[in-house]
């Protein structure tokens, strides 16, 4: 759990610059780019799916807030130059929104949008939003693989690279 927002920010901060490596790794031919079948969001073409991203973190600070789980429209994202700069313009509005209510914020309750009565602390709608964030970032970086695209690895080291280190690992942890 985090104890302050300046904690939370840090960390997420971190996710969202991932995010907006991984949209700016991909080659041109990803600007436009649409599932070929599916319905709702399994149909959403990358820029949906950003613009998404960026207008979801918005919701999120509003119910954090105590301000109703509101949906902004979302930012201008049609180009993929447009799509890092709406990442980080989301990631900085959020960031404001959410240092407002000060470390209280991450202990107020919040009433959930589906179930009334119900309420989340606000810490859990952070980590909510954080989530959900990532949940795309994955769904964009899957598409890139399914077209061949490379997905940056995530923390610069794939599943390949630790593999070779586990003959040192296993030597060095369990002899």
């Amino acid at each position: 759990m985090f104890t302050d927002i300046d904690g939370f920010l840090r960390y997420f901060r971190s996710v969202n610059r991932r995010a907006v490596r991984d949209v700016q790794a991909l080659p041109p031919e990803a600007d436009g780019w649409t599932p070929s079948g599916g319905e709702g969001e399994m149909a959403w073409s990358i820029s949906t799916l950003i613009g998404h991203m960026c207008g979801s973190r918005l919701y999120f600070a509003s119910a954090y807030r105590g301000e109703g789980w509101i949906s902004p429209a979302p930012p201008d994202v049609s180009r993929s130059e447009l799509w890092g700069p709406a990442l980080d313009a989301s990631f900085e509005e959020f960031s404001r929104l959410v240092t407002e209510p000060g470390n209280n914020g991450l202990s107020r309750e919040v009433e959930m949008i589906d179930t009334p009565g119900a309420t989340l602390s606000g810490w859990r709608v952070l980590l909510m939003m954080m989530e959900h964030d990532i949940h795309h970032r994955s769904q964009i970086d899957t598409y890139a693989g399914l077209n061949g695209w490379d997905p940056p690895d995530i923390y610069f080291r794939s599943a390949e690279t630790i593999a070779e280190r586990q003959p040192e690992q296993i030597a060095k942890y369990r002899s």
